[in-house]
């Protein structure tokens, strides 16, 4: 933890990590504020009909060994990987905590997944099983038999909507179980949660973290949140529990110090109710992705209209740019704390506007227990002012274990103790550290890191696509959008309709996030000898194209 009081120098310099030899995220997480103060609020949920349920701790670590007991009785146990396809709700963070309890692998997926994105995620992780609500349980049921581990599935919604006898409700599983449950200890590095990451090559990969992963977050969210916790502080993102920024910069952290965290599931985002959630709710701190705060901008008068009690807002996914730094600035009366990190090695970089280390276009700097430094195709730090990638020096205890079933992708993560971020930069004469861009083709669109491949492989799925490339093209909103480029099979004929109908396909059987909002019919698509996609012709193309579209 950081020190009050010490300024950044001094909390960098004097910083130790103090992992323990026996260390629970559930424990840390639920059952220790369940002691202390059991009418402590940890969750706060907004339904979409406006009505509010509020969790406290007692309650939380009720319905957490309940449902512990309950999946142990169905035989899930330790290093049993659990998919979680859940929106943010009460029912996912229990089904977190009860995971870490028995030694499970939380595999959180997002909602908004298709089938053909969970089929493989859930194929790749061998879930012993899924908790979903009725979204998602049209979707399992539908691939169910397509996989080699049949898992159990857990519904959410009610029994009411079960169609298959092999589907257990959450409900029923919580009242069988006893709400006692003897939370063990782990070595810290006990595998605790899995988070598939996309790469510019072959399909997506889970990086697996340890229960010191949450211990490793510690700094890097006290920094950006300003001596995180203080007194009336309440947490809320938008941004899903399934991803890393959702789970370990706001939703865990915030129940590790007691927070209450606030809880709403956005089917899409909604500024003004964004601002109203803020108000209503007296919410102090919050994550918010550059996206988010872009489409914050338009809002006119917030402070005049909602009652903020911001007091921290933290900003990390992409670049933040100087434009929405001011209009923070001006219209929010705050500083945005912009950060950094990846799947594999989150918050490593940071800015506190408390702490003095605030700049306009930079990420920040290293967080204190965290060595982070720009360096060259050898290794060698580089002096300030040279461009090379950022990289995290091992061992850290926010760095990932491994990727899942992947030694030598594991292997090539790293350049001698480095890991490397695939992210271009420069450190200036102050230490600040600034984002120039991607060394690869991962595609950064809202937040999300988006593999080209996946994106491809779902393209050329559709029978009217013969060839395809998927790259990045820069656009003022999201960072970047898919733009896909398409050579059709024979007897297909290039239109507006039948781009439609690719983006659907992309849409429906991937993800929301990852379907090309721009389709353009080429007549070839170059390639590698050994038959791979080469991409940077394309995305040179793209760029050119946001140019002259600027310019205009």
């Amino acid at each position: 933890m950081l020190t009050p009081g010490l300024s950044y120098r001094e909390q960098y310099d004097r910083f130790e990590w103090q992992v323990p030899d026996a260390y629970s995220i559930a424990q840390d997480c639920c059952d220790q504020w369940a002691d202390r103060d059991p009418d402590r609020i940890a969750i706060r949920h907004e339904y979409a009909d406006g009505s509010v349920e509020e969790i406290r701790f007692a309650a939380f670590r009720a319905s957490a060994n309940r449902f512990a007991n309950g999946l142990a009785a169905m035989g899930i146990g330790s290093g049993d990987r659990v998919a979680i396809l859940l929106p943010q709700r009460p029912e996912t963070a229990i089904a977190h905590i009860a995971c870490y309890k028995i030694g499970a692998v939380a595999v959180p997926l997002a909602s908004l997944f298709g089938v053909e994105a969970l089929g493989f995620r859930l194929q790749d992780s061998g879930a012993r099983a899924v908790v979903t609500d009725a979204s998602g349980l049209e979707k399992i049921l539908s691939i169910r038999e397509t996989l080699e581990t049949e898992p159990l599935i857990v519904h959410v919604d009610g029994p009411g909507a079960i169609t298959s006898g092999s589907v257990v409700d959450f409900d029923a599983l919580l009242e069988r179980g006893s709400d006692r449950f003897e939370t063990p200890t782990f070595d810290p590095d006990q595998p605790a949660m899995m988070i598939y990451t996309s790469g510019t090559t072959g399909p997506p990969k889970g990086a697996l973290h340890g229960h010191r992963v949450l211990l490793g977050h510690v700094p890097g969210v006290q920094m950006p949140h300003e001596e995180f916790p203080q007194p009336g502080d309440v947490m809320w993102t938008p941004a899903d529990w399934a991803w890393a920024g959702g789970l370990l910069n706001g939703l865990l952290p915030a129940l590790r110090f007691g927070v209450p965290v606030i809880s709403h599931s956005f089917l899409k985002f909604d500024p003004e109710k964004a601002f109203d959630i803020m108000a209503r709710h007296g919410v102090r701190n919050t994550f918010l992705p550059p996206t988010a705060l872009k489409m914050l901008r338009p809002v006119e008068r917030p402070r005049e209209r909602y009652d903020l009690r911001l007091r921290t807002v933290g900003s990390a996914g992409e670049a933040l740019g100087s434009e929405t730094y001011e209009w923070a600035r001006e219209t929010l009366g705050l500083t945005i704390n912009e950060f950094y990190g990846q799947t594999e090695c989150n918050l490593v970089l940071a800015s506190s506007q408390a702490l003095g280390v605030s700049k306009a276009g930079a990420i920040g700097m290293p967080v204190p227990g965290h060595d982070v430094a720009i360096i060259d195709e050898e290794g060698n730090r580089l002096a300030a002012g040279e461009p090379g990638e950022i990289a995290i020096r091992r061992p850290n205890p926010v760095m990932f274990l491994e990727y899942w079933k992947q030694p030598e992708a594991t292997r090539n993560k790293f350049l001698g103790d480095w890991l490397q971020t695939g992210d271009r930069g420069f450190c200036d004469d102050e230490g600040y550290v600034h984002f120039v861009g991607r060394n690869d083709d991962v595609i950064t669109s809202a937040g999300y890191r988006i593999g080209p491949s996946e994106i491809e492989d779902c393209l050329v799925s559709h029978p009217s696509v013969l060839l395809a490339a998927a790259v990045g093209k820069p656009d003022p909103l999201r960072t970047e959008i898919v733009k896909a480029f398409v050579v059709p099979a024979p007897g297909y004929d290039p239109s507006d309709a039948l781009a439609d109908e690719i983006r659907t396909h992309v849409r429906t059987r991937l993800a929301a996030h990852e379907y090309p909002r721009e389709v353009e019919f080429v007549d070839a698509i170059p390639l590698t000898t050994s038959g791979k996609v080469i991409r940077r012709h394309f995305r040179q193309q793209a760029r050119e194209e946001a140019d002259r579209a600027r310019q205009k």
